[in-house]
């Protein structure tokens, strides 16, 4: 689990205090098996990266304690889940419709294709940046396109923003929140979230 240890609403007075991070014991597994599934997709050929919780560790945000998240395009899916098969991983083609995942041992690799809002493409790809993620060279998502999903992702069913702002309190100032704004303004889950850290003071209000 993760500690926050301090924030402060913006006011005349604000301050925001360092916020420490206790990882899950089960990190290092995620790590290593991102290692492994990255590696697999860069010599398979396969363009790819790196999004959901690890993306924002990556950037110095809190650390995911679920699953690894890839984000690939939908013409290359099948393929990228055959390389980790053929990797020794165990896949797993699910109902919804927008991903297929496969598990590392007992850590779950998820290959975004379809997220909430729209077919990975190649917009993906410009926004993303290389970056050294636990000691290896990885194509990292945007946090504006990680925020983005998450925020569309957020149904009546699950209508639950922790994830989002947490990741928002810690790396607001990386995040181009013009463009979270945009890409989410049809859902009223985001719109209800952005009132919401508007009135936490994490992000100022829209012009």
């Amino acid at each position: 689990m993760f500690t926050w240890s301090g924030f402060h609403k913006r006011d005349p007075g604000y301050r925001r205090e360092p916020m420490a991070y206790t990882p899950d014991e089960n990190f290092p597994e995620l790590l290593d098996a991102m290692k492994r599934a990255a590696a697999v997709l860069r010599e398979a050929g396969i363009p790819h990266l790196l999004g959901g919780g690890l993306a924002a560790w990556a950037r110095g945000g809190p650390p995911t304690e679920h699953d690894v998240d890839f984000f690939v395009r939908p013409e290359d899916v099948d393929r990228a889940l055959e390389a980790l098969v053929a990797a020794g991983m165990k896949p797993e083609r699910p109902p919804e419709g927008w991903l297929l995942k496969a598990y590392d041992g007992d850590v779950l690799i998820d290959l975004i294709f379809g997220p909430a809002g729209g077919d990975v493409d190649q917009g993906y790809f410009d926004r993303g940046e290389e970056m050294e993620v636990a000691a290896q060279r990885l194509p990292v998502a945007s946090l504006g396109d990680v925020l983005a999903t998450k925020l569309l992702a957020l149904t009546e069913q699950n209508p639950d923003p922790t994830s989002v702002l947490e990741i928002a309190r810690s790396l607001r100032e990386q995040i181009d929140w013009d463009f979270v704004r945009a890409r989410t303004d049809a859902s009223p889950f985001a719109r209800a979230f952005f009132t919401l850290v508007e009135g936490l003071g994490i992000v100022d209000p829209a012009a």
